[in-house]
């Protein structure tokens, strides 16, 4: 059993203990509500119940879920594939990797199905040469060697690589282009987040205005570096959080499936023929249907 006291948490019961236990999913913290095994001030507590200061959380069978590395049938958007490397179009929902609270059904758990892949870059993360948040979409490269995975590895830490992202932001961003150059670390209040810290790392993400709407800005993000949430941490970091992002955009936003981040340009040298290979996915469904909203009301209003 563990237990815990509540200090500055605040909200829904299940909503605080992924916080006060990161290896507990929102969605198992529910379940394990429901099932009675978690206790506030000795009491069964329902998951929408509100947390007050000095409540006393008690949490039974809190393990997280065993890890799957099964293929699994799922479907795969691919864009390019070849005996070397998979670039694929993740969609927005999926998780890029097992980890504790998303067991399987991962972006790993259909390539594996579909191919083999390298083994350098641990148990859990066969063939990721780097990742993308789950409410982002966008395209993605994959390694199907450990000779493709570390040339590809050294071109992301040499910056050498191309990641475009498009981004819809809240307010209107004033300058055509910019560029942020803060350092990220994880968060000192709230261990699910990243922020701007005096001692993270290096961060330097360029931006550059595409369009603009009466309360929302749409721009284009090139990462020169690729820290965790750097671009949802960038764009709050000047004023313009991502419309729809949960973490760090505002609860009053545009309804979307998490934030509007798409990684559409993808371009890097390929690691046999070492040709220059570019690729882009065009937006969600959902992406578009919201921008031609937008320029709607943008043409009801002028």
């Amino acid at each position: 059993m563990k237990k815990y006291i509540i200090s500055d948490q605040n909200g829904r019961l299940d909503k605080v203990i992924p916080e006060l236990d990161p290896s507990v999913s929102r969605s198992r913290a529910k379940n394990l509500i429901d099932d009675g095994h978690v206790h506030v001030n000795g009491e069964a507590a329902k998951p929408k119940y509100k947390v007050k200061p000095n409540d006393q959380v008690e949490i039974e069978d809190a393990k997280p879920q065993p890890i799957s590395l099964e293929p699994e049938n799922i479907p795969l958007d691919i864009v390019y594939e070849d005996d070397d490397v998979i670039v694929v179009n993740k969609p927005q929902g999926m998780v890029v990797h097992p980890s504790p609270g998303h067991p399987d059904h991962t972006l790993v758990n259909a390539l594996l199905y579909h191919s083999p892949l390298s083994t350098i870059n641990g148990e859990y993360r066969p063939g990721i040469v780097h990742r993308i948040d789950k409410d982002t979409s966008g395209l993605l490269m994959v390694a199907k060697n450990d000779a493709a995975h570390k040339f590809l590895s050294q071109q992301l830490k040499e910056q050498k690589s191309l990641r475009k992202y498009v981004a819809l932001v809240h307010g209107r961003i004033s300058e055509d282009s910019g560029v942020v150059n803060a350092p990220i670390g994880r968060s000192p209040k709230d261990r699910k987040k990243q922020a701007i810290v005096p001692d993270g790392r290096h961060a330097v993400t360029h931006f550059e205005v595409l369009e603009r709407f009466a309360d929302y800005t749409l721009v284009a993000c090139r990462l020169e570096t690729g820290r965790t949430h750097q671009i949802r941490v960038h764009m709050k970091y000047i004023g313009h959080p991502i419309v729809g992002d949960p973490l760090y955009g505002p609860r009053k936003t545009i309804a979307g499936n998490g934030q509007f981040l798409h990684a559409q340009e993808l371009g890097f040298e390929h690691p046999k023929t070492h040709e220059l290979m570019i690729f882009s996915a065009p937006l969600p469904e959902i992406f578009e249907r919201t921008l031609n909203n937008l320029r709607l009301n943008n043409a009801l209003g002028s």
